[in-house]
């Protein structure tokens, strides 16, 4: 049914109440507050991302679009696609992956993250009014094809969010031969990773674009809302199940473009796989940070610099 899908990744109430009975570091007084919250308001807990929200009856997690009805979880917005088009790979980008072909590529509304410099945030940030035009996983599939597309994106928002409708799609998309594509923001949990393994040996996702976004914890504090280690581990872990992954940092000027931010990243790079592409884009002036001025294209080739001299093979400088 588009609109409403109950959730695959969360803990029900009977699951947080036996954990907490379960936690020996806790006095039977504060298990008892606990249980008679989580009682009280219904609350269940996502897992898609690492938020991993505790989300009261009749409410939504931090994304918007994982709500709480009646002790129950469900994804507000299973097939209803906000933005649907057909697009070059290399603008994801992913550019060492079915190079030169065409992918199809859907998003819906609502997002993890909270960046004042989103592209997209007219749909990221869209929290009253959950639309978008109603299409099943075999019509997602059917289109790309027609559209002689080799693979299907999902983008324009974080896919994390509405990640069981990204698992049925991808699994139609992987039987008529197409390729599976994750732009993403990287936030989200081993769980949802396991969620999304065809079986113990292969993912349904053949490839990533995951941003890295800064090395340091304040930025993701301040402008994201979030965390970093999450998104490193993420990396890391899409790595070694082999899905082909790159990683794009967005240099923001005053906030990440400084040489021990570009240093630890391409050290981080360098340190799983000095063949992971890493495309250093440049910004410009975008919703909440419209004060702010292009970056300098002279910063792009700082961080280039420092990318070849960790050893990085990959570079790519976007957005010039």
């Amino acid at each position: 049914m588009p609109g409403l899908h109950e959730c695959s990744l969360y803990k029900k109430q009977e699951e947080l109440i036996k954990e907490i009975n379960e936690n020996k570091e806790k006095t039977e007084l504060q298990k008892n507050a606990e249980i008679s919250n989580i009682k009280k308001y219904e609350i269940c807990q996502c897992l898609a991302c690492s938020h991993k929200c505790l989300i009261q009856n009749e409410n939504t997690g931090i994304c918007g679009v994982r709500g709480n009805k009646n002790g129950l979880l469900y994804l507000l917005v299973y097939g209803k696609i906000i933005a649907e088009h057909i697009d070059p790979i290399e603008k994801k980008p992913i550019y060492h992956f079915l190079h030169g072909t065409s992918t199809y590529s859907i998003g819906t509304v609502g997002c993890n993250f909270r960046c004042g410099f989103c592209q997209n945030y007219d749909i990221s940030q869209a929290r009253k009014f959950l639309s978008g035009k109603e299409k099943t996983p075999k019509e997602i599939v059917d289109s790309a094809l027609q559209s002689n597309c080799k693979s299907i994106s999902y983008t324009y928002n974080e896919p994390t969010i509405f990640i069981e409708f990204v698992k049925d799609t991808a699994i139609l998309a992987r039987k008529a031969g197409l390729k599976n594509i994750l732009v993403t923001n990287g936030y989200m949990t081993k769980e949802a990773l396991d969620f999304l393994q065809l079986n113990k040996k292969e993912s349904l996702i053949d490839a990533m674009n995951i941003d890295l976004k800064s090395y340091n914890e304040e930025f993701y504090k301040k402008i994201c809302g979030a965390h970093l280690k999450p998104v490193l581990e993420t990396i890391k872990l899409a790595k070694k199940r082999k899905i082909h992954v790159e990683l794009t940092t967005l240099i923001i000027p005053g906030e990440n473009d400084n040489i021990k931010e570009f240093e630890k990243i391409a050290e981080f790079i360098s340190k799983i796989d000095k063949n992971i592409p890493w495309h250093i884009s440049r910004f410009f002036p975008m919703y909440k940070m419209m004060e702010k001025h292009p970056t300098e294209i002279s910063v792009l080739q700082t961080a280039y610099k420092i990318g070849r001299k960790a050893g990085l093979k990959n570079i790519h400088m976007g957005n010039i």
